[in-house]
């Protein structure tokens, strides 16, 4: 299905025409438009989710991040956003006047962004380049895969994040090591993972968002749910706050034939049972299987 054809919020190209580091999304997490951060332009991640939407099998023509490229295009992307000029583009002219709103600027891209060996210095440049135009209301988004959370430059830059309208969005998709394998893919232990969502969990409240799927025409298993209930109270009963957990599904082309979409019933059914067991808010975001 060409790309023209699908609903903005699926259109998630991480270049806008000549950029190569900053791109706007319609968000339907952020509601609104967020301003995407590429870090990791070469494709590298230490995770190989089966639900990526990103072809690591293709080489990027861009290797390394360009820093003051990278700041000089969010320096412009934030005033065309700001000024409303991004409206007059044919890609966002039928936002509708409820999302024409720019909510934040969101580290994510085509890999794990906090594998940047300097995050906290760009985090910091971003952070002034936010008050520079003014913007103190628009978020600093972090979408992490948590495998870094316990590194001193990390926790240097979750301290920039905090104190410029910061969040912190861990993933987690799994309750068990074996399904936890098998979705994202990476050498890196379910256990370190959790440890460092507890880590961050304490010293700020963050969002956790999990994203579900078919895998070969089947949903995850109900003990694999009641498991990843499980691992969200061990975050709460070891000192953590959670303030939302995001239970989602595909909406976009992923580079794996065999992941599909939940319907919009076992999302719902999914975030019915974490509320049930964790007393945790709640927000679902459905897919395209309807």
């Amino acid at each position: 299905m060409p790309s023209s054809s699908l609903p903005l919020h699926s259109q998630h190209q991480r270049t806008y025409h000549d950029n190569k580091f900053v791109y706007p999304v319609l968000s339907r997490r952020s509601k609104g438009i967020s301003i995407g951060v590429n870090l990791n332009p070469d494709k590298i991640c230490n995770f190989d989710c089966i639900y990526c939407q990103v072809d690591r099998r293709e080489e990027s023509e861009t290797r390394f991040v360009g820093l003051d490229q990278l700041l000089n295009e969010l320096d412009h992307m934030l005033k065309f956003v700001l000024s409303g000029e991004i409206y007059q583009d044919a890609k966002f002219s039928e936002v509708p006047q409820k999302l024409r709103r720019l909510n934040d600027i969101a580290f994510s891209g085509d890999g794990e962004p906090t594998t940047y060996r300097n995050f906290d210095q760009i985090a910091q440049k971003v952070a002034e380049l936010k008050q520079k135009h003014q913007a103190g209301q628009v978020k600093m988004v972090l979408i992490t895969n948590a495998s870094m959370l316990h590194r001193d430059s990390t926790q240097a830059a979750l301290k920039v994040f905090d104190e410029n309208q910061g969040e912190i969005w861990a993933k987690l998709d799994a309750g068990t090591e074996s399904y936890f394998k098998t979705v994202d893919r990476t050498k890196i232990r379910f256990g370190h993972i959790l440890d460092n969502i507890v880590l961050a969990a304490r010293q700020r409240p963050i969002v956790i968002q999990s994203l579900f799927m078919l895998i070969n025409q089947k949903p995850p298993k109900e003990s694999e749910i009641d498991a990843y209930c499980v691992r969200l109270n061990e975050v709460l009963n070891s000192g953590g706050e959670i303030k939302l957990v995001q239970v989602y599904t595909i909406a976009r082309r992923t580079t794996e034939d065999y992941v599909s979409s939940l319907s919009s019933a076992q999302v719902d059914q999914i975030a019915r049972k974490v509320e049930e067991q964790t007393n945790l808010k709640t927000e679902v975001f459905y897919g395209n299987a309807d």
